[in-house]
């Protein structure tokens, strides 16, 4: 045994160069992070994306407009998984034959960069520097972000007009600002007030909703006693001291007191306590009670028969009181919707200064708006005894001066949820100023952007309930800032009589302005050098005219996108096909967007919004330096290559948070590895066939054309996925496929491949077979894996690329497949039933695994080519396995032969050892010296071999 075991081994090396094995220059390496920038240089010298334009010209369009990053610092896992989502569907789109261009975009302007520009100046040169000079270091800034965010894009493989992006502070762009503004401004929409906003103290400017985080903060929980000065008789009757209890967790917002709101409905009743009658909501007194620390007996006011006095809010209606800080002045009770019973007293300190529902409410009664608090956060001398404090600073001692005056009840400290400024991450205060706003209700804008929401395709499907609440109930758009950097608000006031001066000609002027010179021309010239002569104040007649001093809220330059980009750009139009950003821009972008279209157009500027979620760590968390959990994609694709990215970005459910991680993307690169290694087998066994030699369907084993039902379900089910942009269905129904097709298809071919004759029947089967699947996967994979099915492409076999023009060098300009382009066709009824038939073969060959498995760990076979099989089965799944040929059953379970019988209900496998010895050259078992010229092979290989001798 040991000779024959050396003889056969010698004999088996000696017919190596007589097999058909598999030629490829495509390596098993990838060494994707060395070889892609070579690869991005080439599609760069080459002008792919141009070419690829060139090549859909005149076909339908398909505009992704791409929402601006802003220009602030290198780009990081966030930016990349946008990016490349978005490169998915405009290079799938492309390859279905989409004139699809991608003009990239970045957001400029804003406060970030004046932030950064002031701490490389520091304090004494910011005192010193002109506004057109530190506009000048602003731009200069972006300006070096937006190459660097450039290069990080284009490396992870995004394809688009990366020499002509759309940059906010381009003349082009900042001059839509003023056309969009012109329009919603003539129809009514912009007006100029007193309103309380959001304001950081830190970026000295206002803020929108947009701008706004949410994090946890401490804050003091108060109950303070306000002495009525005029109190409804019913709590007068006995004489005692009538006091309206508030609570409230900004005590630093009662110098600006000038109401106090009270349920409409709900009862009210007094409480009485040493010696004053305590007015509160009845349904809130346990509540109170147990945070005072009161006893448990509640002694209430009650009349002259003894029944506990209760009024409703409504009975209450301006009856007044002192308030607390400024006992001379009088406030007005009032009542309003939004006064809760889940806390507090039921009656709640009314500031319309410092919050949106005061203000409101306010307005119905006509309650002032007091603010006594500037722009840095101090009380001016509005704020008595608290002037000049900071609000937080003052919070402590205004709790210390109403304990002193006998108003303070209690005083706590609580955890809750707090609005910060986006951009400092600081506390804000609500805070009256005069701003611009946008009315979301004069010129019913909130009901036309509402109706718009219901004209768009929202993916995922459930976004269209977020985006509708979010517009339903958001208050007027405060769209003026208090920075430098930005776009100006187009207008003008009246130096005589400080009147607004807006019109027509006015604004058409400062479009001209903005278009040949910028927005810095504001800052520079006069406004009589630019505006018509004459041009004077429609309310006194001065022609002496100042520019308005604040800048465009960021949100608004970035959501005029669809005009100042899509209208400007003559290869996109409006409204764009497709919107993709964050989750976030619900509240950002996507509704900036649809409020000034809606408002300039009265439609939205989109036909479908895509949303992604967040990237997470593997646990779930944020990603943040101080847990150092970040992923940098500049690392990963030094390490691993923008493919596995691109790989791992495909494989997720964008519609929801993302988890990444170092264990995740290595399990992505070990799925890259065998999606390599299935393409590096076709390309090596179809290194010697050409379409001319494709065998057709009834030539075909029946094997053959199920592998050809399978790749064209797979296309299928795959174009379906990518329609409905459900990269992961895509993704795992051909990761699924590949493993599929390894483990069975291919696995079985490799006999047949090897070891037939080159040009025999059975191999050039199956390399049509191999063939078709492999035009269908390269393609199918170029939307994700960019580089790697380029680079597939490159080394198609000379006789696949006989069928192609010279000009498709690369496959971005192949095209997506279709089941018309395969060779043979196979009709749709026939692919049916051959899946069908095969879904009982393949239920028959796991059988038959593990059975063959059972025998291997019993030491009864070795390799499954060393076994026979005996098949015992139902009538009706013998005639089906019969009807293949057992021949062919035995191929495809890769054992030595297979016999199929009837006589059982299920199915009974039985393994048995093969008969025959082992051939030299195929490995088989098989009966051996059937040709005496070559005895020491099978009588296939004996053929194979007197083929190639004749």
């Amino acid at each position: 045994m040991h000779e024959s075991t050396r003889k056969g081994t010698h004999v088996s090396n000696s017919y190596k160069k007589t097999m058909n094995l598999p030629q490829t220059g495509f390596p098993m390496r990838a060494g994707l992070a060395e070889k892609e920038p070579k690869r991005l240089e080439k599609w760069e010298k080459s002008g792919i994306y141009e070419r690829v334009l060139k090549a859909n010209e005149g076909h339908e369009t398909f505009i992704l407009h791409d929402g601006p990053p802003y220009a602030n610092g290198p780009i990081h896992i966030g930016h990349a998984f946008n990016k490349i989502l978005k490169d998915f569907i405009v290079k799938y789109k492309s390859q279905r034959g989409y004139y699809a261009p991608y003009t990239p975009g970045w957001d400029c302007h804003g406060q970030p960069i004046e932030h950064m520009v002031e701490e490389k100046l520091g304090p004494e040169k910011m005192k010193k520097i002109d506004q057109v000079t530190f506009r000048r270091l602003c731009h200069e800034w972006a300006e070096k972000y937006v190459d660097v965010q450039r290069q990080g894009f284009k490396r992870l493989g995004v394809r688009g007009d990366w020499d002509n992006p759309y940059l906010t502070y381009i003349p082009e762009y900042e001059a839509g600002n003023v056309e969009v503004f012109k329009k919603i401004y003539e129809s009514g929409a912009i007006y100029r007030g007193s309103k309380p906003i959001h304001w950081c103290m830190h970026c000295h400017t206002a803020l929108a909703e947009a701008e706004i985080e949410y994090g946890d903060e401490k804050s003091p929980s108060i109950f303070v006693k306000f002495d009525y000065h005029e109190a409804p008789e019913a709590f007068t009757a006995a004489g005692l001291p009538v006091r309206l209890v508030i609570w409230t967790t900004t005590p630093w917002t009662l110098p600006a007191n000038a109401a106090v709101s009270l349920a409409p409905q709900a009862e009210y009743v007094a409480v009485v306590k040493d010696g004053e009658a305590l007015v509160m909501a009845q349904e809130l007194v346990g509540h109170v009670a147990e945070t005072v620390g009161w006893d448990e007996d509640i002694e209430y006011l009650k009349d002259a028969s003894g029944e506990v006095i209760r009024l409703k809010g409504n009975d209450m209606l301006l009856t007044r009181y002192r308030t607390p800080i400024f006992p001379d002045r009088i406030g007005t009770v009032i009542v309003g919707d939004h006064v809760e019973m889940s806390t507090g007293t039921g009656a709640v300190h009314t500031a319309p200064g410092h919050g949106q529902d005061d203000y409101l409410v306010g307005m119905k009664y006509d309650i002032p708006v007091i603010m006594p608090v500037d722009g840095d956060g101090c009380f001016t001398e509005g704020g008595g005894p608290f002037a000049g404090m900071k609000v937080w600073d003052a919070n402590d001692k205004i709790i210390a001066w109403l304990d002193e005056q006998g108003l303070l009840l209690s005083s706590t400290e609580f955890s809750h949820s707090y609005p910060h400024c986006w951009r400092c991450h600081e506390p804000v205060i609500f805070r009256a100023t005069n701003q611009w706003f946008v009315s979301m209700d004069d010129t019913d804008l909130r009901t036309k952007a509402l109706d718009a929401v219901e004209k768009v395709r929202w993916v995922p499907g459930w976004a269209v309930n977020r985006i509708h609440a979010m517009i339903e109930d958001r208050p007027d758009w405060c769209i003026s800032r208090q920075r430098s950097w930005g776009v100006p608000i187009p207008v003008f006031r009246c130096k005589q009589c400080d009147a607004v001066v807006a019109t027509p000609e006015t604004f058409d002027a400062v479009i001209k302005l903005f278009k040949e010179q910028g927005s810095n021309a504001w800052f520079a010239l006069a406004p009589e050098e630019y505006l018509p002569e004459g041009t004077a104040c429609g309310k006194c007649g001065c022609t002496e005219l100042v520019p308005e001093k604040d800048i465009l809220d960021v949100w608004w330059e970035s959501g005029v996108s669809h005009t100042s980009c899509l209208d400007n750009n003559p290869r996109l139009h409006r409204p764009a096909d497709l919107y993709l950003e964050g989750s976030d821009q619900h509240r950002g972008w996507f509704q900036s967007s649809l409020l000034t279209s809606v408002g300039a157009y009265g439609i939205p500027p989109y036909k479908a919004v895509m949303s992604c979620g967040f990237t997470v760590d593997a646990e779930g968390r944020k990603m943040s330096k101080s847990l150092g959990n970040g992923i940098d994609p500049a690392d990963v694709i030094a390490t691993s290559g923008a493919d596995v990215l691109r790989l791992w970005t495909s494989s997720v459910d964008y519609s929801q948070d993302v988890s990444i991680s170092d264990e995740i993307l290595k399990r992505t690169s070990e799925s890259y590895r065998r999606i390599r290694n299935t393409f590096r087998f076709l390309l090596g066994n179809l290194s010697d066939f050409s379409w001319d030699q494709a065998v057709g369907l009834d030539d075909m084993p029946s094997v053959d054309r199920w592998a050809l039902a399978r790749v064209g379900k797979l296309l299928d089910d795959v174009t379906r996925a990518y329609d409905d942009y459900q990269f992961h269905v895509a993704y795992r129904e051909m990761v699924d496929y590949s493993n599929e097709l390894s483990n069975i298809y291919l696995d079985m071919l490799k006999d047949r491949l090897y070891s037939d004759a080159p040009d025999s029947l059975g191999r050039r089967s199956a390399q049509t077979v191999l063939g078709n699947v492999l035009e269908v996967l390269v393609r199918l994979w170029a939307p994700v894996l960019t580089f790697t099915c380029d680079e597939v492409w490159e080394h198609y076999p000379e006789g696949m690329k006989a069928g192609y023009d010279d000009g498709i060098d690369s496959v971005q300009l192949a095209g997506w497949p279709s089941r018309e382009d395969f060779v043979p066709q196979l009709s749709a009824d026939e692919a049916e039933s051959i899946l069908g038939t095969y879904e009982v073969v393949l239920d028959v060959r796991d059988a038959v695994t593990k059975a063959l498995e059972d025998a291997r760990n019993a030491d009864e076979i070795g390799k499954s080519q060393e076994a026979k099989v005996v098949l015992t089965c139902d009538e009706g799944t013998a005639e089906l396995l019969k009807g293949l040929g057992e021949d062919s059953i035995a191929e495809l379970l890769i054992v030595s032969a297979v016999t199929v019988q009837s006589g059982a209900e299920g199915l009974q496998v039985s393994v048995l050892p093969a008969d025959g010895e082992k051939c030299p050259r195929c490995w088989n078992l098989r009966t051996l010296g059937t040709d005496p010229a070559h005895p020491d092979v099978c009588a296939r290989c004996a053929a194979v071999l007197a083929g190639m001798e004749g």
